[in-house]
């Protein structure tokens, strides 16, 4: 018998299939900015010292915050110049930084410490430590009002009016501890209108937070208390996932309890070193 099977197989197997020159994949983030510890020069060990005294300060509100979640803050304006910028040069810049607008607008940037976080503004000096930077919880007037249900509406909203009443419905029960509420615009259909109806609707906050990582994560507040939108973008800043959080601060924004040890134990190291 004549068999017309083949060894090996042909049609299977690696160049078996014709290649597809157009097929194409979003783009993953990349790029992750990684700790490295950074010694600064010392030329005057004696104008250094107020530095040095509280960094060691800053190395035990840490601990305490990562502990209690209560947060501290230290006034840098009566620092010595060499001193400041021996504090400049340890702290560095992090990942994450914060914009608060409004008539006294403030800004914050964390330093390569998750959770110490160097803030100025008019009168403001100072190096905060916690989960995220005090002004940033605050009542701030809004840069844009929320208009609500009485937004004008174009042809183009469909479903945003729906998403509206739900996520003011969560924002007033709200309450302190409860788990955020996530609407997920990335997942609903809805049109342009429909976000630009949304965002009439909702009013613009005074808080803008931005993190950068593996691509970028902007959280801003709306006007509605409580109501937050979160969006992050990979590395080609292509939009990925967009949401409205229901909470009093998105956890992605936070310095978590083991950010702020782990910080703890970091400035002791570098402590050390510069001795």
């Amino acid at each position: 018998m004549v068999s017309n099977f083949h060894l090996p197989p042909t049609g299977f197997g690696p160049g078996s299939q014709p290649a597809d020159e157009d097929m194409g994949y979003m783009q993953m983030p990349s790029g992750m900015r990684t700790y490295a510890p950074h010694l600064p020069e010392i030329a005057d060990a004696d104008a250094a010292g107020p530095a040095l005294a509280l960094l060691t300060q800053v190395a035990a509100a840490c601990d305490r915050a990562a502990a209690t979640g209560e947060g501290e803050a230290f006034r840098l304006s009566d620092l010595p110049p060499e001193a400041r910028r021996l504090l400049a040069e340890t702290l560095g810049q992090g990942e994450v930084s914060v914009r608060i607008g409004g008539i006294a607008p403030v800004a914050a940037q964390e330093s390569v410490f998750a959770g110490v976080w160097c803030v100025l503004g008019e009168d403001i000096d100072r190096i905060e430590v916690g989960a995220v930077p005090a002004c940033a919880r605050m009542a701030c007037a809004p840069e844009g009002a929320a208009l609500g249900l009485a937004a004008p509406k174009g042809p183009d909203v469909f479903n945003a009016p729906a998403l509206l009443v739900e996520l003011l419905d969560h924002a007033q029960a709200w309450q302190a501890g409860q788990p955020p509420h996530v609407v997920n615009l990335t997942l609903l259909p809805h049109t342009e209108g429909d976000l630009l109806w949304l965002d009439a609707a909702l009013g613009t906050g005074a808080v803008t937070i931005l993190s950068r990582g593996y691509g970028n994560c902007r959280v801003a507040a709306t006007a509605t208390p409580n109501v937050w939108r979160v969006q992050f973008f990979n590395s080609m800043d292509s939009l990925i996932l967009d949401t409205f959080e229901v909470t009093d601060m998105p956890e992605v924004a936070l310095a978590a309890p083991e950010d702020l040890t782990d910080s703890a134990a970091r400035l002791r190291e570098v402590l050390e070193a510069i001795r």
